[in-house]
């Protein structure tokens, strides 16, 4: 925890926009409550936004989501964020009570909640099934902000992609498998969706969120990244009945258009404004602590991110070294 905190504490001082934190419920992951962590690194930083990404708000509550990041807004002086998503484990399920066969119905129904809640003060909700109604109660505290912002995180799933787009969030894509542009269509997707539900797409942001790291040179990136990385996709694969991983897919998928951003920071800038003509997103997210990466290592790669990649990617896409910044996520 206290590597974390410091690691956060780094990213806002190198200049990075955004550090977000997943929820998990698992002895390899540290972190169950984003908003707690959040809010003890909001007191050290001064400009970093700080999100969770994502909460699991299937199995939690839309109420103390809300309360908690409302709370995290008031503490870090208007820089919370939401990043709503269904999660990639299924721990919470059996953990808080819930049937994992009302997955998809538990995710729409509590989303609807979250956004009531946070566009009225006093809020009446009657739309759930499996989530009792709400009649004219009012939800404290509320944030700094005019409007907590809310993120919707998405995987490879058309219909959660379109769902995002016809409700109006701003939704964030994890790439963590195959080469990157075939992802491109469900932004296509998105857009169109929010479109003919009335929404226009050119307001709302979108985001890529991919596994990576960063050192010196590209050569020490891959084999630092590599045996962590490999070990944690294993793990989850034996879960999952994937296959092992080995050295020739992890190098694979670091090339060109492949799902790993790791290398140096010159190549790395490069593979972030390539994406970003395929998909045209506002916000790029990588995870670079995956597994037993050493803090050192992950203080290194966060300090190349953000004064090295950062200013190459902006001045790339915006001609300043001053436009809009990289970010950071862990879990």
């Amino acid at each position: 925890m206290k590597n974390l905190l410091e690691e956060i504490e780094l990213a806002d001082q190198v200049g990075l926009d955004v550090f977000g934190l997943g929820e998990h419920h698992r002895p390899d992951y540290l972190v169950s409550s984003p908003a707690t962590v959040l809010a003890a690194a909001a007191v050290k930083t001064k400009n970093i936004r700080l999100t969770s990404a994502v909460s699991v708000l299937s199995s939690d509550e839309p109420v103390r989501v809300f309360q908690q990041f409302s709370t995290l807004d008031l503490i870090s002086n208007g820089r919370a964020e939401m990043m709503a998503g269904r999660g990639s484990f299924i721990e919470s399920f059996p953990l808080f009570g819930y049937d994992l066969g009302d997955y998809d119905q538990l995710f729409s129904e509590k989303l609807d909640l979250l956004m009531a809640i946070r566009d009225e003060e006093v809020v009446t909700w009657t739309e759930g099934q499996l989530r009792p109604p709400i009649n004219g109660h009012g939800v404290y505290p509320r944030p700094l902000q005019e409007k907590l912002p809310l993120w919707i995180a998405v995987g490879g799933t058309p219909q959660s992609v379109a769902r995002a787009g016809a409700l109006g969030l701003p939704v964030a894509l994890a790439i963590i498998g195959g080469e990157y542009p075939r992802f491109a269509p469900l932004f296509h997707l998105y857009r169109e969706a929010a479109q003919r539900a009335g929404n226009d797409p050119a307001s709302l942001k979108t985001s890529i969120n991919v596994h990576g790291f960063i050192a010196d040179t590209t050569n020490i990136a891959a084999d630092r990244f590599y045996g962590p990385q490999a070990a944690v996709m294993d793990r989850i694969g034996r879960e999952r009945g994937w296959g092992p991983t080995s050295r020739a897919q992890f190098d694979a998928a670091r090339g060109p258009t492949g799902n790993l951003f790791v290398g140096d920071p010159e190549l790395v800038a490069e593979k972030i404004v390539a994406a970003h003509k395929v998909f045209g997103n506002d916000r790029f997210l990588i995870q670079m602590a995956i597994g037993l990466m050493p803090h050192d290592q992950i203080m290194r790669g966060i300090e190349l991110y953000g004064t090295k990649v950062a200013p190459l990617v902006r001045k790339a896409l915006t001609g300043s070294a001053d436009g809009a910044k990289p970010a950071a996520k862990t879990g």
